[in-house]
């Protein structure tokens, strides 16, 4: 009897010390968390978008969203648009001007260096019709 005594203390001895032990452990746990869950906010990037279904903020990058897992619109902001691709090879062409909006610095100034022959303004005339013709995805592959 005396026995079974000892082991029910000891026993309760340890499941007190556990216990003991428990909530210290759960309030540096609970102290971690919002540390973390500050850091993280802190570490959002600058480029992000909202989720057009959620309203949650994402990556700009992001293709689909990972809280509700809806397919983003591929277009973003920073990319460059067909449109106004096209609108400044029709008006503004012959000086290269779409060239410089795509990216393409070199041809844009080869198409201003030779502006005074006209073949610069001929060929980006059928450029921008060119554009205009694309599908959004074919001009987001070609000129990403």
């Amino acid at each position: 009897m005396q026995e079974t005594n000892d082991m029910n203390t000891n026993a309760s001895n340890e499941s007190s010390a556990e216990l003991s032990k428990e909530p210290s452990a759960k309030t540096s746990a609970s102290l971690a968390s919002p540390a973390t869950a500050h850091v993280t906010s802190e570490n959002v990037p600058q480029s992000s978008k909202f989720c057009s279904e959620c309203g949650a903020r994402i990556s700009a990058r992001a293709e689909i969203c990972p809280k509700c897992g809806v397919r983003l619109p591929v277009s973003a902001e920073g990319e460059h648009k067909k449109t106004t691709a096209a609108l400044l090879a029709l008006f503004l062409g012959g000086l290269g001007a779409h060239k410089f909006y795509l990216g393409r610095t070199g041809m844009g100034l080869v198409y201003l260096a030779f502006c005074w022959t006209l073949v610069p303004a001929l060929i980006s005339l059928v450029e921008g019709i060119q554009f205009l013709s694309m599908s959004e995805s074919e001009f987001a592959l070609k000129y990403r």
